[in-house]
């Protein structure tokens, strides 16, 4: 697919890589961070690895009061837009959460309703154009509400079925939603964590998302593979014993 990719959350770890990705498909890119300085940078990089044309858009993300504008300069610089990559968010600090209601909104916000909102001007977009791929990247972590993260996963979660929702209603349009649960990757995200025989390298789930965005036919991947057996176990766990668990 030739056609442009816009890349939300474009400095994280994993957008970066599905970008060097598409770059080395000579994709156009436009790039929407909050740091322009970082995004700038990002974008040199793809531009040197072949990306035909790079854009970048500074926005806060988590600002719902800037979406309209953002999405209106977003159509401007690229209105032909074949996929949409949502790849924004924040790793909740839950013990920070369980007495900080503020932190908590905030993280909610940050993590599912921004996205929400996002998720509603990017439909918009690709409906009017009757075709394109809406990818959005939630997280293993939605599958069931954990005492250690339960903030975090209540907001992926929710994104999850926001996602599920939107497959339904562009079903009939043309426009595919491919909704991507990752477990632990190798980001700076989870840097302060111990790493496991889990953890996945951000390469490698790079190229999954992009290889089953161009590709694919799927609903719902998880990445890698193993990790919806993985949750699939984890999901079966009553709730009697869950509430339990350490974990």
């Amino acid at each position: 697919m030739s056609e442009g990719l816009i890349i939300l959350g474009a400095t994280s770890k994993i957008a970066q890589e599905v970008g060097r990705v598409a770059a080395r498909h000579g994709r156009e890119l436009l790039l929407v961070a909050r740091s322009v300085e970082r995004a700038e940078a990002v974008a040199g990089d793809l531009r040197a690895r072949g990306a035909s044309k790079v854009t970048v858009i500074a926005a806060d993300l988590a600002d719902i009061s800037t979406h309209f504008s953002l999405w209106e300069q977003i159509e401007a610089d690229m209105p032909d837009a074949a996929e949409v990559l949502l790849a924004y968010g924040s790793l909740s600090d839950q013990a920070r959460a369980d007495n900080d209601i503020d932190y908590t909104l905030s993280e909610l916000n940050t993590n599912f309703t921004s996205a929400a909102s996002l998720l509603m001007h990017a439909a918009e977009q690709l409906e009017a154009r009757k075709k394109g791929v809406l990818a959005v990247i939630t997280s293993v972590a939605g599958d069931r509400a954990r005492r250690s993260n339960y903030v975090y996963g209540t907001a992926k979660g929710a994104l999850t079925l926001f996602a599920q929702g939107l497959r339904a209603r562009l079903f009939a349009s043309g426009v595919r939603v491919l909704t991507i649960k990752p477990g632990p990757v190798d980001t700076p995200m989870i840097a302060h964590m111990k790493k496991g025989l889990l953890t996945a390298t951000p390469q490698a789930v790079a190229a999954a998302i992009y290889r089953d965005m161009e590709n694919g036919s799927a609903d719902v991947i998880y990445v890698p593979g193993y990790w919806w057996l993985i949750m699939a176990i984890i999901k079966a766990i009553p709730e009697k014993v869950a509430k339990k668990l350490k974990f």
